[in-house]
C-alpha cells in the first residue's frame, strides 16, 4: 500500500517500471527538518538534483521550501515550480560562462562560488550589468563525510570548493570589489552522511570562518552548511533529523546568523519506490536463481554506480519458504544488478516488486540507454494517485533527432 492505495492497482493501471511517491511522507519528512529548528532563523533549500519532478517541487514550495539548483536548467525548472529567484541558491562545481551570464541578472539569493576564476567571471558580468552579484564562497574544509567515495565532496582531494588558505586570500580581495556582495560562506561535505560528527564539524568550521570574516569587517547574512543527511536504506537506524538540526543550531547560535541547509535525499528518498515486474527467471547456481525484472540501471542507477543497497520486497506477500535470488535488470550490462543475494518468497512471472527508498537519485538519474523510455511517475495523495510524469515514448525520444536529421534513402 501507499497512503491507503494498493500498489498493485497503480501498477496495473499505469504499467511498469513505475515510480510511486507518497505526498504524505514528503510533507512529514519536510516538517521533521523544518520544525527541528524550534524557531531558530533558517531556510530549507530543497536540492533539486535529488528529484526535480515538477509536482514534487511544487508541493515542497507550498510547504515553505526554498530551492538549491545545480545548473541553469534546474534554476529554470525551480522557477516553473514557483520559486522566486531570491529563494534559489545556485550551487555546482562547473558553472559555464553561458550559465553565469543567465544566472547573474536574475538576482538569486546567492551563487555559491567554487573558485577564484568563477568569482572573477561573475564579477565581470555584474560590472557590465551595473549591479552587484550576491555570492557565497564554497570552502572545502577537508572533512571526511565517511560516506561512499563517489559522493564525498569535502576532502581536499575532491573537486569541490575553494581550499581554506585560498579562500582566505580570496576574502582579502573582496573589500575592493564593489560588484561582489559576499552574503555567506558555504560548505557541503558529501551525501548520505550517517554520523553526526562530520556534519557538526562542518557547521563548526563555517562558524569559525564567519567569525574570521566578521573580525575583518565583513558581516554575513547567513551561513550555509549544505545538505548530506543520510537515510536508512537497509533498516539500520541513522541520524534523527532533530539530532542533526540541533547540532547545527548549537554550533551556529553564538553567531546569531540564520542557517541555510540544502536537504534532498533526506526528504524525498524514503518517499519514493520503484515498482517493477518479474519478466524472466533462470538458474543462477545450485541454490539461487536470476530474477530478471523490467527495471534496471536505466531506471535506478545507484546500485550499478555505487553498489548501493535498496530493500526489495514483494508487493503481494506470500507465506511460502523464501528462496535466494539475484535481482537483475534487462539492460545489456553485467553491472545491471538491482539487488544481490536477496531472499524472497518464490517468484513467478508477472510478480510485482517494490524497490524501496528510491525517491532520490532514481528518476533524476534515469537514462535512455538501450533506447529504453523513461518510466512514468505517480504521486499518491489523500487516497488518490495522479500521473505526474507520463511514460516516455519512442516518438518522444526521436523528436529532436527527426527534426534535425535529413531524410535519406538507401
Amino acid at each position: 500500500m501507499c497512503d491507503g492505495v494498493e500498489l498493485e492497482a497503480i501498477a496495473s493501471a499505469e504499467g511498469t517500471p513505475l515510480y510511486v511517491y507518497s505526498a504524505a511522507l514528503l510533507r512529514e519528512r519536510f516538517a521533521a527538518l523544518d520544525e527541528a529548528f524550534d524557531g531558530y532563523p533558517h531556510a530549507l533549500h530543497y536540492a533539486l538534483k535529488a528529484n526535480s519532478n515538477l509536482a514534487i517541487g511544487r508541493l515542497l514550495h507550498r510547504l515553505g521550501s526554498a530551492a538549491d539548483a545545480n545548473s541553469i536548467w534546474e534554476i529554470e525548472v525551480a522557477r516553473r515550480m514557483g520559486f522566486e529567484p531570491h529563494q534559489i541558491v545556485f550551487t555546482g562545481v562547473g558553472k559555464s560562462p553561458a550559465e553565469l551570464a543567465q544566472a547573474v541578472p536574475l538576482g538569486l539569493k546567492a551563487i555559491n562560488v567554487e573558485s577564484a576564476g568563477e568569482l572573477a567571471r561573475i564579477e565581470a558580468i555584474a560590472e557590465r550589468l551595473g549591479q552587484p552579484a550576491r555570492v557565497a564562497v564554497r570552502i572545502n574544509p577537508d572533512i571526511d563525510a565517511k560516506s561512499h567515495p563517489h559522493i564525498s565532496t569535502g576532502l581536499k582531494i575532491n573537486k569541490f570548493g575553494v581550499p581554506v588558505d585560498a579562500a582566505r586570500e580570496l576574502f582579502a580581495t573582496l573589500k575592493g570589489r564593489p560588484f561582489l556582495k559576499l552574503v555567506a560562506v558555504h560548505v557541503h561535505i558529501g551525501s548520505q552522511v550517517t554520523s553526526l560528527e562530520p556534519l557538526r564539524g562542518a557547521a563548526q568550521f563555517v562558524v569559525a570562518m564567519a567569525g574570521e570574516l566578521g573580525r575583518a569587517g565583513m558581516q554575513l547574512e547567513y551561513v550555509d552548511v549544505g545538505g548530506g543527511l543520510g537515510i536508512s536504506y537497509d533498516g539500520v537506524p541513522v541520524l534523527d533529523p532533530r539530532e542533526y538540526v540541533q547540532a547545527i543550531v548549537e554550533a551556529v547560535r553564538p553567531t546569531g546568523l540564520p542557517i541555510v541547509i540544502e536537504p534532498g535525499r533526506s526528504i524525498v528518498g524514503p518517499a519514493g519506490a520503484l515498482l517493477a515486474r518479474v519478466i524472466d527467471l533462470k538458474p543462477r547456481n545450485a541454490i539461487s536463481e536470476f530474477a530478471v525484472i523490467d527495471a534496471g540501471m536505466t531506471e535506478l542507477m545507484r546500485p550499478a554506480l555505487y553498489s548501493a543497497f535498496h530493500r526489495i520486497e514483494r508487493v503481494l506477500e506470500s507465506g511460502a519458504e523464501p528462496h535466494d535470488y539475484e535481482i537483475v535488470g534487462p539492460v545489456c550490462e553485467s553491472s545491471d544488478v538491482v539487488g544481490r543475494d536477496r531472499s524472497l518468497a518464490p517468484l513467478a512471472m508477472g510478480d510485482l516488486l517494490a524497490i524501496r527508498d528510491a525517491g532520490a537519485y532514481g528518476a533524476a538519474m534515469a537514462s535512455n540507454y538501450n533506447r529504453r523510455p523513461l518510466p512514468a511517475e505517480v504521486l499518491v495523495d489523500n487516497g488518490q494517485w495522479d500521473v505526474v510524469r507520463r511514460r516516455q515514448t519512442v516518438d518522444d525520444m526521436l523528436e529532436l533527432e527527426l527534426a534535425a536529421a535529413p531524410v535519406t534513402t538507401l
